[in-house]
């Protein structure tokens, strides 16, 4: 990982792809931001957004590259994701309101039981927090107002691992085709359990063919002046 943001400066050419580890906090665009402050190029994208309160890999394009961003998009992706059992948001995440709690332990059993469901082919339906459109409009601006609509399931491809589990605690590796919500994992994996959930930590750790290890420190792009 390219940690100095003076040999960013010195190596980034005009046009290109850059991969930068976001950090907790940020937002996507915020990337933007101060990559265009640092390089000087005002044509600058990206290829897929990150959750403020999640990490990892940002496929920024650069230059005429940004005309790409739709071939970028359709790649797979693998993350890491931590969710907490026990309490459901609106949000699916945990910059959501909780909307129920429950007491009930899940036993690991239960866990890899549940976890079958969230192999292969899987329909998902969409979150009302999230940026998709539905007659012209973001789905999130309705949820904001107070208003869930219905939303269609989309078909996604999943492999779902378990990594650890320590109540109320569920860690998991997840690799999954393009438009695939992974608070809504957490959320309806909640369900399943009976006891509800939502993402706490979210990582992604590649994007098609790009990998965090090949990823510049983000949270230096904003240090830097």
């Amino acid at each position: 990982m390219m940690n100095n943001p003076d040999a960013l400066l010195a190596q980034t050419l005009k046009e290109g792809v850059l991969l930068v580890d976001k950090p907790a906090g940020k937002t996507s665009f915020s990337l933007v931001t101060a990559l265009r402050r640092l390089t000087h190029i005002s044509k600058i994208g990206h290829a897929g957004t990150l959750d403020p309160f999640a990490t990892g890999l940002m496929v920024m394009l650069l230059g005429k590259f940004t005309k790409l961003s739709n071939n970028y998009l359709t790649e797979d992706k693998e993350y890491t994701c931590k969710l907490l059992l026990g309490q459901a948001t609106d949000s699916y995440d945990c910059d959501g309101k909780i909307t129920s709690t429950s007491d009930l332990i899940p036993t690991l059993s239960s866990i890899e039981t549940a976890l079958v469901s969230f192999q292969g082919t899987v329909l998902q339906t969409p979150p009302m927090f999230s940026a998709k459109k539905v007659g012209g409009k973001k789905l999130y601006e309705l949820a904001r107002r107070g208003i869930e609509i219905e939303r269609k399931p989309v078909t996604i491809q999943l492999k779902t691992t378990l990594v650890s589990y320590t109540y109320p605690y569920l860690s998991l590796h997840i690799v999954c085709s393009k438009g695939t919500y992974i608070r809504t994992i957490a959320h309806d994996l909640g369900i399943l359990l009976g006891c509800g959930a939502h993402l706490c930590e979210l990582r992604r750790l590649r994007s098609g063919s790009f990998h965090i290890k090949d990823s510049i420190n983000g949270a230096l792009l904003y240090d830097h002046r």
